[in-house]
């Protein structure tokens, strides 16, 4: 074997969830297996992610006490997916999800929580359920990681309180509570002691959380079977002979390595947020491929997808949106960068209302961020951009924190000096801070408080909705997602589109080998996570949807390519074995 030689039976390109996903399993099936990153930090994606999963009819569940009825689940994404529904895919999704489950929470150390009741984003469709299906991954203490905990990809900042991310929708609300609980109170004063010691001893928090702990954990379970992990070290092309990928070349430390694999290659760079001309091409609200604000990892370029291309992949482009929308924020770090802030949970709380640049409302502002996007960008037709303005009057404010604004006891001014937050002591002087049209915007928040005061939502329906109520809180009656705009001053923030994740990818297979033009199979060559085209068909059915298809699709991308190299090595061709030096 040449010096610049490496021979393995896998090689996975990314360490997001679907790609330490599919090592894992290999390894355990007996492979060798070398995963390579070109960051300079692992985790992807996965990394600065809320760490949620959605996968129906696990043993999470029944542990619960949850069995929800036979064939739900597939008739809930027939519902979602609509014309790109492939039952294949959705049937290996459904068949192999609990089995992966089982096998990671069984074999690792990836561990999940599942919370009684999380809805379904449409649980009032056809199969959709109040609950059992998404799940949360449980905290990981950072020091199993040892030093290798330095070069995990941090939490993304916005979504951090000094630099901690908070964990379950508990830990959230005890955060909100502090000031009104002394069992609060006591929870976060330990909880932050714990953080700020950690930063003291390690330079970091050690109380992994979210997607943090999910990167965590599957790093922590790599490292257990002994699985290396190349950073800073991007593939430059595929190997691609005698109508089979064998491999690729990957620049590491200044040299180009070929690494043999003969079992194959999976492809798991985390899809397109960052690739402006996929952008310009497949998201109709970018026309430049600018317009767009993703809080994903700016490195996710579409490395994968063009890499399957140069030896005949095809990317799914017909998907009916290109993306998993999230409104965002584009705010000012304290360093001087720029910060991309998504709101998840802010837009159903009580006192909270959108409007468009006209000062109307147009959605239901509980609705899931995908849906939302698509309202927001439905009420802009024909508006040179898409974005909205969040409101809320003081109350809500202090209550639940806005955006990047985070509730009382926290400070606003650095916000407000920033001009990410836009403050009037009237709503007249607000739609002036934001170029509204003041009676049309005092005539919005008029109509909503005289149902809001009632509980009721005539126009949009706002907490008519299991995810709706959900995302409420639970304090206020009659409906937890109301309260009228009253207490001024007033604030507002500018939505813009964002994503948390691409859904166009690559075409696949159920057994996650990537299809050419013809769709058939590319000897070697399989895709999963973002760059595969998404099972959901181009909607967002519940929490957790990216990553529970990751950890599914990885599971079976592992498994299949165990299955092909005893195939092969039962004809003759063994599987070849790194030695310890190349692995070096």
């Amino acid at each position: 074997m040449a010096q610049e030689d490496v021979a393995v039976d896998v090689l996975v390109v990314g360490t997001g969830a679907s790609g330490m996903a599919a090592a894992i399993t290999a390894a355990s099936q007996g492979l060798k297996v070398l995963v390579v990153e070109k960051e300079s930090r692992y985790g992807g994606t996965t990394a600065r992610s809320g760490g949620w999963l959605w996968v129906p009819g696990t043993h999470l569940a029944t542990e619960q006490g949850i069995r929800e009825p036979a064939g739900a689940a597939k008739e809930y994404l027939r519902h979602e997916a609509t014309t790109h529904f492939d039952e294949a895919r959705v049937d290996a999704f459904l068949e192999n999800g609990p089995k992966a489950i089982e096998f990671f929470t069984r074999n690792t150390c990836v561990q999940f929580d599942m919370p009684a009741v999380f809805p379904d984003y449409h649980a009032e469709a056809v199969g959709g359920q109040p609950g059992g299906r998404s799940m949360v991954t449980r905290p990981f203490d950072g020091r199993e990681l040892g030093t290798r905990v330095k070069q995990l990809a941090p939490a993304l900042p916005e979504l951090t309180v000094f630099g901690m991310m908070l964990g379950s929708g508990a830990e959230i609300k005890h955060f909100m509570r502090a000031f009104k609980s002394p069992a609060s109170f006591a929870y976060v004063a330990r909880r932050l002691a714990r953080h700020f010691l950690d930063v003291l001893r390690h330079g970091r928090g050690m109380t992994l959380t979210n997607g943090n702990a999910l990167a965590g954990r599957l790093a922590k379970a790599g490292m257990d079977l002994n699985i290396p992990v190349w950073l800073s070290a991007p593939v430059t092309r595929l190997l691609f002979e005698d109508c089979r990928v064998t491999g690729a070349i990957v620049r590491r430390e200044g040299r180009e390595l070929r690494v043999r694999a003969s079992a194959g290659v999976v492809l798991a760079c985390g899809g397109f947020p960052y690739d402006i001309e996929r952008r310009r091409a497949l998201f109709p609200h970018a026309p430049t491929g600018q317009e767009h604000f993703s809080p994903s990892p700016s490195t996710n370029t579409g490395d994968g997808l063009r890499l399957a291309e140069s030896v005949g992949g095809v990317v799914d482009g017909t998907i009916p949106h290109a993306a998993a929308w999230v409104p965002t924020s584009v705010t000012t770090r304290p360093d001087g960068s720029q910060g991309v802030m998504p709101h998840f949970i802010d837009r159903a709380k009580p006192g909270v209302i959108a409007v468009t640049t006209e000062g109307r409302r147009f959605t239901n502002e509980g609705n899931s961020y995908h849906d939302f996007v698509q309202a927001m960008v439905a009420a802009c037709r024909g508006k040179p951009q898409v974005s909205a303005w969040l409101l809320c009057d003081h109350r809500a404010l202090r209550n639940y924190g806005l955006g990047c604004v985070a509730p009382f006891p926290m400070p606003i001014g650095r916000h407000l000096k920033s001009g990410y937050l836009k403050r009037g002591a009237s709503v007249a002087e607000l739609a002036g801070k934001i170029g509204v049209d003041p009676a049309t915007l005092q005539a919005t928040i008029e109509e909503f408080n005289e149902g809001a005061r009632r509980g009721e939502d005539p126009a949009f329906g706002k907490g008519s909705k299991a995810y709706n109520r959900y995302q409420g809180d639970a304090s206020v009656t009659p409906n937890p997602c109301l309260a009228p705009l009253e207490h001024g001053p007033y604030y507002a923030i500018k939505l813009v589109v964002g994503d948390i994740g691409t859904f166009a990818g690559l075409v696949t297979d159920a057994r996650t080998r990537v299809l050419d033009a013809q769709r058939q199979p590319i000897a070697g060559l399989h895709a999963v996570g973002n760059d595969a085209a998404s099972v959901m068909g181009g909607n967002y059915p519940g929490a957790g949807i990216t990553l529970g298809p990751a950890l599914t699709f990885g599971y079976i991308a592992g498994m299949q390519l165990a299955a092909a190299a005893r195939g092969r090595a039962a004809q003759g061709e063994p599987a070849m074995a790194a030695t310890a030096a190349a692995m070096a």
